[in-house]
C-alpha cells in the first residue's frame, strides 16, 4: 500500500470548509491543501493580521484559491456565536469543519467566560462552535467534522476531572492539556451519537499530528529544544487531519502518523486510550459542556448564555 499524501484528496470544487487556527502550522497547511483541491476555505482566526498574511502566502502558491477570513476567538463564547452567525449569513452548506486550533501548556489562564484556557478553548470553544453550526451541517450531504486531538490524550489522569474542570484546586499545564485532548476524542464520540439520533448525514472523525514543529509549543522549552532533532514539519503533520477530513472513514475513526510510536510518518488509522471510547464518560462530558456553554444541541439557533 502506497503512502497517503495530498495527491489522494479528491476534487473539492463547490465544497465549503472551515479551518480553525488556519493562519499557521497544521491549520495553515490544512487550509492550503483544501484550497488547492478547489474548496472554499473559511479561515477562522483570532489574529486577523496573521490571517491576512496566511491568505497572501496561500495565494502566492494557489492563485485562484477561494479563501475567506471570519474572526474567531475560541476562548470567548461571544466570538464563537458571532462567527457562527456570520458564517451562516454567507454560506448555506458546510462540507468540512476542521476543529484544529489549540493552546498547549500555557501558564494558568482563564478564558473570557472564566474557564481554564486549555479546556475552554481546545474543547468548549469547539463544542460550542460545532453546535452552533449543526443547522448548516444538517443541510449538507455527507458533511465531515474533524477534531484535532493529540497522542497526549493518554497522559495526565487518563480521565476528565469533573470536580475541578477549571483547575482551581491544582493546575498542572501538561495534565490540563491532556484532559482537553481527551475531551476532543470524547466530543467526537458524542457528536456521532448526536448525528445518529438527529438523523443528520454527517460523520465525526479525529486526528493527531504526532510530533510536529509548530508555534503550539511556544510554552514548552523541551519541545523547542528537541524539535530540530525529532519533529516533522507542518505539511507532514497536517496529513492525518486531511486524511480524516477527505477519506471515506467510519464514525469515530482516529488518524495519526504511521511511524514508530506515532511520532511521525504518513497517516493511517491509529488506536486511542480506553477512556476515549467510554460512552458514559462521553455522555457526561457532553451534558456538562452543554451546561457550561449554553449551546444545547438539537435546539435551533441555540443561545449562548
Amino acid at each position: 500500500m502506497s503512502n497517503w499524501t495530498v495527491d489522494a484528496i479528491p476534487d473539492l470544487t463547490g465544497r465549503v470548509s472551515i479551518v480553525t487556527g488556519a493562519n499557521s502550522g497544521i491549520g495553515f497547511e490544512t487550509a492550503k491543501a483544501l484550497a488547492a483541491k478547489g474548496a472554499t476555505v473559511v479561515m477562522a482566526c483570532r489574529n486577523l493580521d496573521k490571517a491576512r498574511a496566511a491568505v497572501d502566502a496561500i495565494r502566492d502558491e494557489i492563485r485562484d484559491a477561494k479563501l475567506e477570513i471570519i474572526p474567531l476567538d475560541l476562548a470567548d463564547l461571544a466570538s464563537v456565536k458571532a462567527f457562527a452567525k456570520t458564517f451562516q449569513d454567507r454560506f448555506d452548506r458546510l462540507d468540512i469543519l476542521v476543529n484544529n486550533a489549540g493552546i498547549m501548556m500555557p501558564p494558568y489562564t482563564r478564558t473570557k467566560d472564566g474557564f481554564e484556557v486549555q479546556f475552554g478553548a481546545n474543547h468548549l470553544g469547539h463544542f460550542a462552535l460545532t453546535g452552533l453550526l449543526t443547522d448548516v451541517i444538517a443541510r449538507t450531504d455527507r458533511a465531515r467534522v474533524v477534531t484535532v486531538s493529540s497522542a497526549a490524550h493518554r497522559m495526565g489522569t487518563g480521565t476528565i476531572n469533573f470536580d475541578d474542570l477549571n483547575a482551581e484546586k491544582r493546575y498542572q499545564s501538561q495534565t490540563s492539556y491532556a484532559q482537553s485532548k481527551l475531551a476532543n476524542l470524547l466530543f467526537t464520540r458524542g457528536l456521532n451519537r448526536y448525528f445518529g439520533e438527529a438523523g443528520i448525514d454527517a460523520v465525526a472523525t479525529s486526528a493527531h499530528p504526532g510530533w510536529t514543529a509548530t508555534n503550539l509549543q511556544v510554552h514548552s522549552r523541551l519541545f523547542s529544544r528537541l524539535n530540530p532533532f525529532f519533529a516533522q514539519q507542518p505539511p507532514m503533520g497536517a496529513l492525518p487531519t486531511l486524511y480524516a477530513a477527505t477519506e471515506d472513514l467510519e464514525a469515530n475513526a482516529y488518524a495519526g502518523p504511521g511511524g514508530l510510536q506515532e511520532v511521525r510518518g504518513y497517516p493511517k488509522l491509529v488506536g486511542m486510550a480506553d477512556a476515549a471510547r467510554d460512552d458514559d464518560l462521553a455522555q457526561r462530558l457532553w451534558d456538562v459542556s452543554e451546561q457550561l456553554t449554553g449551546v444545547i444541541y438539537g435546539l435551533v439557533n441555540a443561545e449562548i448564555t
